[in-house]
């Protein structure tokens, strides 16, 4: 399995993993990461950050293996407010509730309302905005349970082609579902959505299925079909094999939002929207 992250429409970076099989019962996750922020040409990366405003984690916990990815809303840099606190820190509670095992694999939007939750609760004040996808392992019974905000996503591919995919939630163009926090002053003007609005899906996942989660640097500047294309050449689950294939992706990813020329998906979803744009 695999899971790729990208931040906005100028990066990429990628989390992948591989499932094995570790008895004749459970199913496990073998996972690699590689991501690259929107300043990443002009040397600016912050302390212990690499992914720009996006961040991710990769959790274990007996019963099961959790990814999540998030996509901090860049608008808030207007207001002077750094967008990765919000992403970063919401991750980061997401993971601990994991690792703590207070999560239920099949209910994926509980984790996500329980990082959310705890965010707004928090006594030193944090302003900012993220999409949020979570995906959930079930070692035991093999299905994977998912919860998607906004159009962060997932896809799951099986022998070459995609089973299984996320649905982009968006309120308007360019304008995703998004879990936030506003000063008083803004509540009811900034735009947030319920971890409760996220959409969830259930279903059976088997050896040899890549698991790919992302933002939407990757998805709005790579199609499927070249997405499959990098991981037709995925050789096996090994950790090596499966780090080789996301930073090919995120560096693909990568490459493709600097072109000028290139009709990107979301260039063309731009287009389609009556805007002209690459």
């Amino acid at each position: 399995m695999f899971s790729v992250l990208s931040y906005g429409r100028l990066v990429a970076r990628a989390v992948l993993g591989g499932l094995s099989q570790t008895d004749t019962r459970d199913y496990s996750l073998v996972t690699a990461s590689c991501g690259f922020g929107k300043d990443f040409r002009k040397g600016i990366l912050k302390k212990g950050m690499c992914y720009g405003d996006d961040a991710c984690f990769v959790a274990r916990h007996r019963t099961a293996d959790v990814l999540g990815v998030a996509d901090g809303v860049g608008g808030w840099r207007d207001y002077g407010v750094d967008p990765s606190q919000f992403s970063g820190t919401l991750m980061r509670t997401c993971e601990r509730l994991v690792k703590e095992g207070r999560f239920v694999p099949s209910n994926p939007v509980g984790i996500l309302t329980a990082g959310y939750c705890e965010l707004l609760q928090n006594k030193v004040p944090l302003l900012g905005s993220s999409t949020a996808c979570i995906v959930v392992l079930d070692r035991t019974s093999h299905r994977l349970h998912t919860a998607n905000l906004g159009d962060s996503g997932f896809l799951v591919v099986r022998g070459g082609e995609v089973v299984h995919r996320s649905d982009e939630q968006q309120h308007y163009f360019n304008t995703p579902f998004q879990l936030s926090i506003a000063p008083p002053e803004a509540e009811g003007v900034v735009l947030s959505d319920s971890p409760d609005a996220a959409d969830s899906t259930s279903f059976d996942v088997q050896l040899g299925d890549i698991i790919l989660t992302a933002t939407d640097g990757l998805f709005d500047n790579m199609p499927d079909y070249m997405i499959l294309q990098e991981l037709k050449k995925l050789k096996n689950s090994n950790y090596e094999s499966i780090q080789q294939t996301a930073r090919s992706i995120a560096e693909q990813a990568h490459e493709l939002a600097y072109d000028p020329t290139y009709m990107s998906p979301f260039a063309q979803f731009a287009c389609d929207n009556g805007l002209n744009v690459r």
